[in-house]
């Protein structure tokens, strides 16, 4: 069953369960401790009232005196004793066992004799008959007091008499209850106070291993990047099982980018495919088309205006076709020529009119200052593409920013602007041909930017959030 339990519960739950154990263990050898030190407290006292009792009553026997004896055996000797184990019962007996003074007269009447006055005293009677110079705790006797009976020497050692001093026993078990009660009082703040603070304890220990579960049964419902799991500081189990998680959710994060990389590009290189084969089958009889409208206007004789109107509308519609086509058909061919400083301005240029017309801010840096080996027309087809759809996002009076920037390895462009930001679903189709876009067109141009970053062994990525949109492409140059 404790299997079932949450461990939210169970830490907790065992912090608090040790403290009430520990504080019972503490407590009821306490208390068991407390009732036998109330009666060696009694008896040692008892005793100790006895004997001095015993010499003080010493000059009364042996000079006879039954009133010096009564007053001595009244007169408190103690009084925090008399009050914590209250006023004993005393009976002082003479040497021939008749009662010479008690401090309870109508019990124990003065010149009776001690085995007359009932069963008990019949039994203390015979006990103190026996000669004995150390004082006796008589237990047994009676089940409701406690008896101590201490002897009367004179300086010879002659008994000359006995002190018998009866204390009922319910004195000490007041004194045990009372400790009870203030033993019971004190655990009980104890635990008030502890079971909370050992509850809060577990719930803080318990806290990381249930965010850490909470962390696992995400990586199996969500994705790896939504997962977050703030590992606890430190180098105890718990921070390394943590780290331990976070590297294993990081590398599940790599492999779920590699494998959306590797299908963004299975499913590009298939759309180029399929795209690509119907170009061709639609450039061959679309070749023939235009032909035949070409022959036909060079050949013509005097055909009605509306018959031109119609070949001059079929051969726009062909036309638009076949740059259609072509833009499906887009390859790399590399040039001989350098790309140079110039051709980055001249995409500058070539820019101008659209940025002006929208009254747009342009930053430009251009970090190239000397030939690359890269092949100018497709660097200068992919910057191009990429600035003129800034320019397109951005509303009057917006700002675009290029930045190109050369290493020794390879050519960085940074193209960023301050128009609308793309959706998710949009980013994830952002490099497809005929892809949802925020401009109006084929939604070609971005498929061949593409499709040109990747003949040229480069990447091209897109990151979007209010305000701020930003390409990069990367193209590696050639040793």
């Amino acid at each position: 069953m404790l299997s079932n339990v949450s461990y939210r519960y169970k830490i907790p739950a065992s912090l608090s369960l040790v403290i009430v154990v520990t504080a019972l263990a503490v407590a009821v050898p306490l208390i068991s401790g407390t009732n036998e030190t109330a009666k060696r407290d009694l008896v040692d006292h008892a005793l100790s009232l006895g004997k001095t009792l015993a010499g003080a009553l010493q000059p009364a026997l042996l000079h006879d005196d039954m009133w010096q004896a009564y007053e001595t055996i009244t007169t408190p000797f103690d009084r925090a004793l008399q009050q914590r184990l209250g006023q004993p019962t005393i009976v002082v007996v003479d040497a021939q066992g008749a009662v010479y003074v008690a401090s309870d007269p109508k019990r124990f009447p003065a010149t009776q004799r001690l085995a007359s006055l009932g069963p008990l005293s019949s039994k203390l009677a015979e006990i103190i008959s026996r000669p004995s110079a150390a004082p006796m705790v008589l237990e047994g006797l009676d089940p409701k007091l406690s008896i101590m009976a201490v002897p009367v020497l004179s300086n010879d050692n002659t008994q000359l008499g006995t002190v018998l001093l009866e204390y009922p026993r319910d004195i000490y078990q007041q004194r045990f209850l009372e400790t009870v009660r203030k033993v019971a009082a004190s655990t009980a703040i104890t635990l008030a106070i502890l079971v909370p603070l050992g509850w809060l304890w577990g719930k803080q220990i318990a806290s990381p291993l249930l965010r850490l579960s909470s962390a696992i049964r995400q990586v199996a419902r969500s994705p790896a990047a939504t997962v977050a799991f703030q590992a606890p500081a430190g180098k105890d189990e718990i921070a390394e099982l943590g780290a331990t998680f976070n590297s294993m959710v990081d590398g599940l994060r790599e492999r779920e980018a590699l494998k959306e990389e590797v299908l963004a590009s299975e499913r590009l290189a298939a759309i180029g495919r399929l795209t690509a084969g119907i170009a061709h089958e639609i450039n061959n009889p679309l070749g023939g088309m235009l032909n035949a409208i070409s022959t036909y206007k060079r050949q013509r004789a005097d055909a009605p205006a509306f018959v031109d109107r119609t070949m001059a509308l079929l051969e726009r519609g062909l036309t638009q076709i076949r740059e259609t086509v072509a833009a499906l058909l887009v390859e790399a061919r590399l040039e001989s020529r350098a790309l140079t400083p110039h051709d980055i301005d001249d995409v500058r240029t070539l820019l101008l009119s659209n940025v002006q017309g929208k009254h747009v801010v342009l930053d430009w840096q251009n970090g190239v200052t000397e030939p690359l080996p890269l092949p100018s027309t497709e660097v200068r087809q992919i910057l191009l593409n990429l600035l003129l759809n800034a320019v397109e996002a951005v509303d009057q009076h917006g700002r675009v920013s290029s930045a190109i920037t050369p290493s020794d390895t390879e050519l960085k462009a940074r193209i960023e602007n301050d128009g609308a930001n793309l959706t998710d679903d949009q980013l994830q189709r952002l490099f497809e041909p005929f892809a949802e876009s925020r401009h109006k067109g084929k939604g070609l141009g971005l498929w061949m930017t593409y499709q040109l970053a990747t003949q040229l062994h480069g990447r091209i990525e897109a990151q979007s959030k209010p305000g701020q949109t930003v390409f990069t492409v990367t193209l590696p140059i050639a040793a």
